[in-house]
């Protein structure tokens, strides 16, 4: 062991030296080579080198503090950390103990000691900033999600002045870093490399079952559905590290094919709907929607959403517990699409961008409906990768999926960040009208997606607001959220109405997917539950209103149950227990359920008995083609004229992208000199990462050779 441990040091040190002399190589900044060193500061590295041992105790309680205090941006809230909950103050403080002792692997330890520091200040500067624009905190699950954040038009974490402010601090301490390494003073060690080494493999070993013990005398929770209670209670250190390494689902004891097919065989209906009975079944996720008249401290001018309250008054309604809160819409998608529960997955994960991208195929109400001669779509107002959908909706079993990129998208919110919903109703009878029979259709709003601005939009203002006892800027914020929330119902109102227009029996379940963020507390609603929002159906066929409060993942397969439909593992497995009156907070109920959606997403899917009943679609972006018709030249740039262009259509010469500009939905333009004759050219419609969702007709470009006049372009 003490030779393997001295070819490990020996390995270090080789990395040391090329990195040394790399450095040599790099120019110190003036800034930098005029800083002053401090004497003070030279006793401090000195003291904490040759006491680190010690040392890293006070500053390692220290450094946990600083993370809480930023994370709930108070100092008093820290302190109340540390004195209600002292045990998981002090397990998130040996975290950081057991990271600090990597010090000793390095004889710059005081080099070592400043990277730490400020990956743990990164971490919470980070969480104190997403905590600022949701109420979801920052997990490790965000990291993949970063992508899609960079899609999100006007809607970052930080503005463009506090990035490049993040970006020079990185910079300087990069280049104090540098200078530390060129100039800092290395320690010389009485103990040798192979037994520091060991020391810190123990420190690292004993974590897991530190954390075991802590669960089992429940200092520490080991599930916490509620994420931001959970970090409130047990530290963001060990919230964040609980995001990182609890993920996907554990095992059941009792899994195996005989108790899955026992619960399959239990719960499995058959379908009774007629044929000629089949209502169009259109699912609606209403983006941030809720009830405002729920919060006591707000007072509007009138009433933002009548035609909602309309509805409950005449359809079924209830109040709705979804699996988040502030953020997280695909959680509540995932839920209400699959009948599954994230409860049984890791805290803060996202199954569309984790298990989902693991699995072939997953059931979901649009599969499950295919089996009884349904065509399933999408329609969305947002980028068709975010939250990986379009992938998720393939394995879903959805047949089109139409995202922004084939929507001609012109009006915004007055922020700008957000299309208006409106264009929806068109896509949506588009994909309606493309295939023949009932259809499935889940819609997808972003029109009251935040955040929301703190400053006033004084021509936007239809509904006055009143916040009692807030700020004037979370005024504005509400302000700005409800109306954005009058024009969503307004949105409802519209939708329904075209809808029943068709002459077609359709049943409409309508969900708010999470409230919104700005800071509501339990004691601000009159539910006292930040993880309820509401939902309503509007049927033209006559259905009976049916009150009754549910979860996400119980809604559509209790409105199924209604028309005769029986299709589907987990839809029957919800409609049966809900039937039979079991709590859904039961054993009986959750036991189930966990068996049931292991099986699907991790196991063998027993529940299948060998048959492929829920295989994954080719999805199909857009309903409508997109048609290059003719091209003229005028002022130095190609005209392109055709059908269906949006702002993300995309010309491509010879299988090339060139640089394109947008007229309108029947005009492009490029540059003269990006074409010539006999160059064939297609139009794509793009998402993010520049993917192809679909592709025009080819063109062989053949344009006179003299200039054409405006007259004759037009």
């Amino acid at each position: 062991m003490k030779n393997v441990f001295s070819k490990v040091g020996k390995f270090f040190k080789n990395i040391g030296n090329k990195i040394k002399g790399t450095a040599k190589k790099i120019p110190t900044p003036k800034f930098v080579t005029k800083l002053k060193e401090n004497e003070k500061l030279k006793k401090v590295t000195a003291f904490l080198n040759k006491y680190s041992i010690i040392a890293h105790i006070p500053l390692s309680l220290a450094m946990c503090f600083v993370i809480e205090w930023m994370s709930r941006h108070s100092f008093l809230d820290a302190c109340s950390f540390v004195g209600e909950h002292p045990g998981a103050y002090l397990y998130n403080s040996f975290v950081i103990f057991v990271v600090y002792s990597l010090c000793y692997l390095f004889k710059r330890q005081t080099l070592c000691r400043m990277i730490v520091s400020a990956v743990f200040v990164t971490l919470g500067i980070t969480n104190c900033i997403v905590l600022l624009n949701r109420v979801t905190p920052f997990g490790f699950t965000d990291l993949n999600m970063i992508t899609d954040l960079l899609t999100m038009q006007g809607t970052n974490y930080f503005s463009v002045g506090q990035g490049l402010i993040a970006i020079a601090a990185i910079v300087i301490y990069a280049l104090l870093m540098v200078k530390l390494f060129r100039k800092g003073k290395k320690v010389t060690y009485k103990m040798p490399f192979w037994l520091r080494a060991l020391l810190v493999a123990l420190l690292f070993t004993s974590l897991p079952f530190t954390t075991k013990f802590l669960q089992k005398t429940e200092v520490l929770a080991a599930y916490f559905g509620n994420l931001q209670q959970g970090y409130f209670d047990y530290g963001f250190l060990y919230g964040f590290a609980t995001s990182a390494f609890d993920r996907g689902m554990s095992k059941p004891i009792d899994y195996n094919e005989e108790n899955v097919l026992a619960i399959v065989d239990e719960t499995s209906n058959k379908s009774t709907i007629k044929e000629d009975k089949k209502p169009n079944i259109i699912v609606v996720l209403l983006e941030s929607h809720f009830d405002v008249s729920q919060i006591d401290f707000i007072k509007t001018s009138e009433d933002p959403i009548p035609y909602f309250h309309s509805l409950e008054e005449e359809f079924s309604t209830g109040q709705l517990t979804v699996p988040v809160v502030g953020a997280g819409t695909c959680n509540t998608e995932f839920e209400i699409l699959t009948g599954m529960s994230c409860q049984f997955l890791g805290p803060g994960e996202y199954p569309q961008k984790t298990v989902l991208k693991e699995i072939d195929r997953c059931e979901s109400v649009a599969s499950d409906l295919r089996n009884i001669g349904y065509s399933s779509h999408v329609v969305h107002n947002n980028g068709g990768n975010f939250y990986s959908r379009a992938h998720a909706f393939t394995l879903m079993g959805f047949d089109t999926f139409q995202s922004k990129e084939m929507l001609d998208i012109v009006d915004y919110t007055p922020m700008g960040s957000w299309p208006k919903d409106d264009i929806l109703i068109g896509a949506s009878m588009d994909a309606m009208d493309s295939t023949p029979g009932a259809d499935m259709l889940y819609t997808i709003t972003v029109g009251t997606h935040g955040d929301y601005p703190k400053v006033a939009y004084p021509d936007d203002q239809a509904i006055k607001v009143q916040c009692e006892g807030k700020t004037e800027e979370l005024t504005n914020q509400w302000t700005y959220y409800i109306n954005r929330l009058h024009e969503m119902d307004t949105f409802m109102k519209n939708y329904c109405e075209t809808l029943n227009q068709r002459d077609e029996d359709t049943i409409v379940i309508f969900f708010g997917d999470h409230l919104p963020t700005m800071g509501l507390t339990e004691d601000e609603i009159s539910t006292h539950d930040l993880y309820k929002t509401k939902y309503v159906i509007w049927n033209n066929f006559g259905m009976s209103k049916a009150d009754m409060d549910m979860t996400s993942y119980q809604l559509v397969p209790m409105f199924l149950d209604r028309l005769g439909i029986h299709e589907g593992t987990m839809i029957n497995y919800n409609q049966d227990r809900t039937k039979s009156g079991v709590s859904v907070k039961s054993e009986e109920y959750t036991d189930g359920l966990n068996l049931l959606q292991y099986d699907l997403l991790y196991g063998k899917r027993y529940a299948y008995r060998g048959q492929d009943l829920y295989p994954a679609s080719n999805l199909v972006m857009g309903v409508k083609d997109v048609i290059i018709d003719r091209m003229y030249n005028f002022n130095d740039e190609v005209h392109i004229y055709g059908q269906n262009f949006t702002k993300w259509s995309k010309v491509f010469v010879n299988g090339k992208k060139v640089a394109t500009g947008y007229k309108s939905g029947q005009c492009l333009t490029i540059d003269t000199e990006s074409v010539k004759n006999g160059d064939k050219i297609v139009v794509n419609q793009l998402g993010s990462s520049d993917t192809v969702f679909r592709t025009s007709n080819e063109v062989v470009v053949n344009l006179p050779q003299t200039e054409q006049t405006a007259a004759a372009a037009e």
